[in-house]
């Protein structure tokens, strides 16, 4: 991914995603905000909605509006500075949103941008409109990002003096393991013998 600073950003300038809404992507954003409305999550009770059916959640939404800003226009090291919102139809599960921000306004001096944002469902429907002013990085910025799980992968490769704290931390386990299981300190506490956890 490439941020771009306000030098490099014209009027007019656009970028989109594309994503279908998924059970487990509303599920999930359900559980991280604590969003337990039954509209979102519960069948039974949203067939007697106007709905008639569960709907994502407008945040959700306009959540696509900020990966567009964070990843692609300006990209990465943007700062939102504030968005307005007007959500204009229902989002269904399986609908596929096309998230889109496109540059009405740059201020090169104060380092800020305005951008109209829509968002439009697969029959070219906009379920979300509204503007954002957002503050790209003052410099280029070149991300990858870190594959899922690599965080952990990625410390023992830069860091092999943690190959050596881990081993010794396993052997002092095991040691303590043996004086356990040989009757020392932990003889009659009717506790079993340590053992070292697997990971």
């Amino acid at each position: 991914m490439i941020g771009l600073s306000i030098d490099a950003i014209e009027v007019g300038d656009h970028a989109e995603i594309v994503r279908r809404v998924s059970d487990d992507d509303i599920a999930e954003f359900v559980d991280a905000v604590g969003d337990y409305n039954p509209v979102h999550s519960d069948p039974r009770y949203a067939a007697r909605t106007v709905f008639g059916k569960p709907i994502a959640p407008g945040i959700w939404t306009a959540g696509l509006i900020s990966a567009v800003i964070g990843t692609r226009l300006p990209g990465p090291g943007a700062i939102y500075l504030s968005q307005s919102l007007k959500f204009l139809k229902p989002v269904m599960f399986d609908d596929v949103i096309t998230a889109r921000v496109e540059v009405l306004e740059t201020n090169r001096e104060k380092n800020r941008m305005r951008l109209r944002t829509v968002c439009t469902n697969q029959n070219g429907e906009e379920v979300l409109t509204g503007e954002a002013l957002v503050m790209p990085s003052k410099t280029r910025v070149m991300y990858s990002r870190p594959r899922q799980g690599a965080g952990l992968l990625a410390m023992w490769t830069l860091a092999p003096w943690a190959w050596a704290t881990q081993g010794a931390a396993v052997w002092t386990m095991l040691g303590l393991s043996a004086f356990a299981l040989g009757g020392g300190a932990a003889e009659g506490n009717g506790h079993p013998p340590a053992t070292c956890p697997s990971s």
